[in-house]
């Protein structure tokens, strides 16, 4: 019989004095909506669990998503944009 495999767990560590590191298992949200793994989940499943139609924890997840990966991304795709437009 094959093991499951076990979820990846992240770990964000503070930038910053007073701030706590953040875990989290990677693909959560998406076994949580029901989202094939490499796939975007769908703006209406993220507003859905937002609103806690998955349950708590996707709720947890979803608010996560949203507010501190996305700022983090938006902050990365501001770095790449400046170290481009340098470059030339």
């Amino acid at each position: 019989m094959a093991k499951a495999k076990r979820p990846k767990k992240v770990v964000i560590k503070p930038k910053k004095k007073g701030q706590k590191k953040v875990t989290f298992n990677k693909g959560g949200l998406h076994r949580s909506t029901n989202t094939p793994e490499g796939q975007k989940i769908p703006r209406w499943k993220i507003e859905k669990a937002l609103a806690g139609g998955f349950g708590p924890k996707a709720k947890k997840q979803a608010n996560m998503a949203e507010g501190m990966l996305k700022k983090g991304r938006q902050t990365a795709a501001k770095k790449r944009s400046r170290t481009k437009k340098s470059k030339k």
